[in-house]
């Protein structure tokens, strides 16, 4: 009698795969925490401010309705003209050093210390709080009894007035955000730069190019989406500068350093007039509105030379 074999009917339904686990309930949970930490503590204020700087208020009494007469003050305000071009003095400073700084330090990052422990002594000052950094530069630059003026006199350079002259106070602060700042914005560069094909780089050096034509033809064009990218974020936080201005010159000498943002600090808690104030930090948030937009288009952040 043949043997007989059993095989499995043709029609037979395949073995369930395991299904997946749907995240969308958790996913939904979070954007939903993240969105009331983004109403409550961004969008709400914003159009709070707006609507009072159509008012007049000082703590005390009742919100009263002045139409644009805040924002007709503003415009015929010297001090406030003097805070926009004080803090534009400082932005350009403070970018056009920081920029060119991190962009070098993060290229010997990449091609020389390869050490996470030359990256982490790069980052060390960005862990240093502004406030503590601004009393530190604040005793060493202290005209006469700060050591770095010391030093200065030592080799014959005299005492430079950093932080108590007209000509020196902005750039001196701006050089001070660039100490604290420059290693942050050097491991996001350093961070774009790893994004790079190596290939690239060594298709160059067959065809004999030099590290000045490989950073200039490679380098610097892949980099650019990230490299606008990082300017814009240390251009709106330049403009924000306060705190390093505060502790250092409060706004002087003769509002030499009087930035934008420690002018609407004053007139909203100093003198408590906070329609006045909200209608400077409008004004501001325009600024920033209007150079994020063209620098953007100029830089083509949004647009890639990788191909």
């Amino acid at each position: 009698m043949p043997a007989t074999t059993t095989t499995a009917p043709p029609n037979e339904p395949p073995r369930r795969r395991k299904r997946r686990r749907d995240d969308t309930r958790l996913a939904l949970v979070f954007i939903a925490m993240a969105s009331i930490g983004l109403v409550t503590f961004y969008v709400v204020p914003l159009v709070r401010g707006i609507v009072l700087s159509f008012q007049q208020w000082d703590l005390l009494s009742e919100p009263r309705f002045v139409g644009l007469d805040n924002y007709t003050r503003m415009l015929a305000d010297p001090v406030f003209w003097n805070a926009v071009k004080v803090t534009l003095q400082y932005v350009v400073i403070n970018i056009g050093v920081q920029t060119v700084v991190a962009l070098g330090i993060a290229v010997l990052m990449q091609r020389l210390a390869t050490s996470t422990f030359w990256r982490s002594i790069v980052l060390a000052p960005y862990l240093v709080s502004n406030v503590v950094a601004a009393i530190l530069f604040l005793w060493i630059l202290d005209f006469q009894l700060g050591i770095g003026t010391t030093i200065l006199e030592w080799f014959g350079l005299g005492r430079i007035p950093f932080l108590t002259s007209e000509a020196w106070a902005i750039p001196t602060i701006a050089m001070i955000n660039v100490w604290r700042h420059m290693g942050y914005t050097a491991l996001l560069l350093f961070a774009g730069l790893q994004t790079i094909p190596p290939i690239l780089y060594e298709a160059a050096r067959v065809d004999g190019a030099s590290e000045w034509q490989m950073f200039r033809s490679i380098t610097l064009p892949v980099l650019r989406p990230i490299l606008g990218m990082v300017l814009i974020v240390s251009i709106i936080g330049s403009f924000q500068v306060f705190d390093t201005v505060s502790v250092t010159t409060n706004g002087g000498p003769v509002d030499a350093s009087r930035v934008l943002q420690l002018y609407i600090y004053e007139n909203a808690f100093a003198q408590f007039d906070f329609g006045y104030a909200s209608a400077l930090s409008v004004a501001l948030l325009l600024i920033l509105l209007v150079v994020t937009v063209i620098q953007y288009r100029v830089t083509r952040a949004g647009q890639t030379d990788l191909k």
